[in-house]
């Protein structure tokens, strides 16, 4: 790893330089080389209108929760009590846990995704955007001191993306 100081050449993953003891821990941070990837790697996510959360309860019938979902044209339903978070219930919760299966007598505890990954308002859109290409997911559930305060669909990102292209 070349030191930015001085210029000598030190083991990779070295923390500080061997010739002039500068920090190298930052040397291999990529910066961005775009406006855009700026504004990506520095706006928090309370740039972006979430989505006010539609909340279940856990032991709220599928049946239910999915004409809840049609009701609110919700894509995903938050699944806690009392502002807390137990677990998500998607679309796709529904098509792969349900199909063929009578609906009757299934709470949606039973099927949804339990403890999904969340954000904080104060969280980069890179961040936002690197979780939901990592693990797959088209929504993530927004919390501040365990209290769900939103939802984020790659939706609504890719909307803000837009924005700051036009």
């Amino acid at each position: 790893m070349i030191c930015a100081v001085c210029g000598f050449d030190n083991l990779q993953g070295e923390d500080t330089c061997d010739n002039c003891g500068a920090d190298l821990r930052t040397v291999d941070i990529p910066s961005p080389s775009t406006g855009l990837e700026d504004r990506l790697v520095r706006d928090h996510l309370d740039r972006i209108k979430s989505r006010a959360p539609v909340m279940v309860s856990p032991t709220t019938p599928v049946r239910a929760a999915i004409r809840t979902m049609q009701e609110k044209r919700a894509n995903a339903l938050l699944v806690g009590d009392d502002g807390r978070l137990e677990g998500i219930f998607t679309e796709r919760d529904a098509i792969l846990k349900l199909a063929g299966k009578a609906l009757d007598d299934i709470d949606v505890s039973e099927v949804m995704t339990v403890d999904p990954v969340v954000l904080r308002a104060d969280d980069t859109i890179a961040v936002a955007i690197h979780k939901m290409a990592v693990g797959g997911f088209r929504h993530i559930p927004l919390v501040e001191d365990g209290r769900v305060t939103g939802i984020i669909s790659s939706q609504d990102l890719v909307r803000h993306i837009l924005q700051l292209l036009g």
